[in-house]
Order: structure tokens, then sequence, then C-alpha cells
């Protein structure tokens, strides 16, 4: 096995597992949920990841040098403001019956890649792909390991939130989503203070 292949496969293999549990898995599914077009955004996601896997890739060890608190405030931001909006959209749905307003597919492409974009900056998928580079060279192969796992895992959200979709009322699946969100937020606040 060369070592552009092995570059590949660890940078895969890092990102896959620690994207899993990650708040990038819960936003997506999260908004396939709430767009109903599942294709959209898996593309959104790939749009985002791609943007952050070449930024780590070319930004490198500069990236470790940016205020990480800063950083982990807007994200805090992002997902309380997020929570906040599932909330009140949840509130305004009563029963679960009214239906979610059509998105065109490019505007739903759009806000995932700006969500989970901005969700992304200082991730630890993002830092580990700069050291992954670092540590191995082969930057084409470790941007297309992070990738190719990003597009796995945001496929496997996708799924999993059309089958939330079809067995949960749209409230239910907004109300536990903001909460999730209000979550994240307050845990990238705490971690942006302790800094």
């Amino acid at each position: 096995m060369g070592p552009a292949l092995q570059a590949f496969l660890v940078a895969f293999g890092v990102v896959f597992l620690a994207e899993l549990p990650d708040k990038t898995m819960f936003a997506t599914i999260v908004l396939t949920t709430r767009y109903h077009r599942p294709l959209a955004v898996v593309i959104g996601v790939t749009v985002a990841m791609a943007f952050h896997s070449v930024l780590a890739v070319v930004v490198g060890e500069g990236l470790r040098h940016l205020p990480r608190a800063h950083t982990e405030f807007a994200v805090a931001a992002v997902f309380v403001v997020g929570g906040t909006l599932l909330l009140r959209g949840a509130a305004d749905d009563g029963d679960g019956v009214r239906a979610v307003p059509v998105h065109s597919a490019w505007g739903v492409v759009g806000r995932t890649a700006l969500i989970i974009g901005i969700a992304e900056f200082g991730d630890f998928t993002q830092l580990a792909t700069v050291g992954i580079v670092a540590d191995r060279g082969y930057p084409v192969a470790v941007a297309a390991g992070s990738l190719g796992a990003h597009i796995v895992v945001a496929i496997l959200a996708v799924l999993a939130g059309t089958w939330l979709r079809r067995r949960l009322p749209v409230s239910t699946v907004r109300r536990s989503a903001g909460v999730l969100f209000l979550v994240f937020g307050v845990i990238a606040a705490i971690s942006a203070i302790r800094g």
C-alpha cells in the first residue's frame, strides 16, 4: 500500500469516526427533517465539507494559531440562534400537521452549506485534517479521505433524518432538534470560555 493511499485511509478513518457522534451529523438530520430534500442536503453538506477539507489542507499549520475562543463563540451563537428558531417554529406547528414550507433545491443546498460550513470552523475533524497533512503530507489524498468520510456520514444522517420524519410529528423533531442545538451552543460557549 502506497503512502498516498495510507494518508487517504487515515484521514477517512479519523474523520468518519469523529463525525458519527458530532454536531454535523445531528445538524444534517435536522436539516433533512426540516426541508424534505435529502439530495439537496447531501449536496449542501458536501459543498461545505469540500470547502473545509481544502481549507484545512491549504492553511495547514496556520489554523492552529487562530484564536479558538472566537471561533467557538461564533459556533455557539449559530447553534443557540438555530435552536431558538427551531423551538419557536415547533411551537407554531401545534400538532405537527402544518406542512413545512417548500424550499427550492438550490435554496436548501445554500442554507445547508452555510449552516454546516459555519458550524465546522475549528472543529476537531478540520484540525485533524491539518495534523494528518502535517504528519504525512499528500494533501490531495488527505483532503479526499476527509471529504469522503464527511459524505458517507452525511448520507447516513440523511437516511436517519428521513426515517425520523416518517415516524415522528414535525413538531417533535423540531423541539428535539431545538433543544439539541441549544445544548451544542452552551457546550461551544463553555469551551470558548475555558479557552
